[in-house]
C-alpha cells in the first residue's frame, strides 16, 4: 500500500504563493509520475517522529504543481537523492507492489570511513528500531530481522589531517545496494563494518562528521539513484571525489 497522508483532503489554495525556497527540483514528470530531487535536511511526508517540522517534500511539491500527489517509498531525513510520487492512488498502489516485491533496485552513493574491501555483501540481521511516538504498539520482543546489504567501493581518498588517532584520513566511495529494507539499515551496517557513514549523526563519527562540515562543507554524503534514467546532480561533497579520489579498478 501506498504510504498514508494526513491530507488526502486536500485541495489548492487559489491565492497561496510558492516562494523559489519552497520549489523541489522536478527531474521527471508524466502523466502518471513526478520525480523530484529531495535535498538533505527534508522529511518525505509529515510525520510524528519530528512534529515541529511543517515543511515536507509531500507538502511542498503538492503545492508547487498543485495537484495531489502520493509518496511510493521513504529517504531517510538525511538522505539526498531521487524521490518518486504518484499523481494518483492506483499508481500509487502499483508501484508500492513493485517495491515489495523488490521489483525496484535500490542504489545508493556514500563516503564512508576509512578503506573498505573492494565489494562485499553485509548478511547482518537487525532489531527493529522503534519510535517512541509512532511505534508505541509494536511488540517489543521481535527478533532481528534478516537485513543484506551489497556494495562495491569506486573511490579512496587519503587526507593529510589527522582527525583521530592516525596522522592521515582515509575514506571511501561506496556504491551501495540494499536488498531489503530494515529501518537505517545502510547506516547500521556500515556501523557494524567500523566504516561509519560520514555525516551521519546517529551512526557516525563526531569527530569525521566535524571535519568533513568544517573542510569541505559537507552534508550527509549519501544519495540515492534508481536503477532507471532518474538522476541527479551529485552533491558537492560528492563532487570533491572526482577531484581528489584515487578511482577502483574492476567496477
Amino acid at each position: 500500500m501506498p504510504l498514508r497522508s494526513t491530507s488526502s483532503d486536500w485541495i489548492p489554495e487559489p491565492n497561496k504563493i510558492v516562494t523559489s525556497r519552497d520549489c523541489l527540483d522536478i527531474i521527471y514528470r508524466d502523466t502518471h509520475l513526478i520525480a523530484v530531487n529531495k535535498p538533505t535536511g527534508l522529511l518525505v511526508h509529515p510525520s510524528l517522529v519530528d512534529r515541529h517540522k511543517k515543511r515536507s517534500a509531500m507538502t511542498l511539491l503538492r503545492d508547487q504543481i498543485g495537484q495531489y500527489v502520493y509518496p511510493v517509498h521513504r529517504l531517510d531525513k538525511p538522505t539526498s537523492g531521487v524521490l518518486l510520487f504518484a499523481l494518483s492512488s492506483e499508481i500509487a498502489r502499483n508501484l508500492s507492489a513493485q517495491f515489495s516485491e523488490k521489483q525496484v533496485i535500490k542504489q545508493y552513493l556514500a563516503v564512508v570511513r576509512g578503506y573498505t574491501a573492494l565489494s562485499d555483501t553485509v548478511d547482518y540481521p537487525l532489531k527493529e528500531k522503534l519510535d517512541k511516538m509512532t511505534d508505541r504498539r509494536a511488540r517489543k520482543s521481535k527478533p532481528p530481522q534478516p537485513a543484506i546489504t551489497k556494495y562495491h567501493r569506486l573511490a579512496t581518498l587519503d587526507l593529510p589531517f589527522c582527525v583521530d588517532r592516525y596522522p592521515t584520513s582515509r575514506y571511501s566511495l561506496v556504491k551501495i545496494n540494499p536488498l531489503t529494507g530494515r529501518k537505517h539499515q545502510i547506516r547500521r551496517h556500515f556501523k557494524h563494518l567500523s566504516h561509519p557513514i560520514i555525516g551521519d549523526t546517529s551512526y557516525g563519527k563526531t569527530s569525521h562528521n566535524r571535519f568533513f562540515l568544517n573542510s569541505l562543507a559537507a552534508g550527509a554524503c549519501c544519495s540515492r539513484q534508481p536503477r532507471w534514467r532518474l538522476s541527479t546532480q551529485l552533491p558537492e561533497n560528492l563532487l570533491y571525489w572526482k577531484r581528489h579520489s584515487t578511482m577502483c579498478s574492476g567496477r
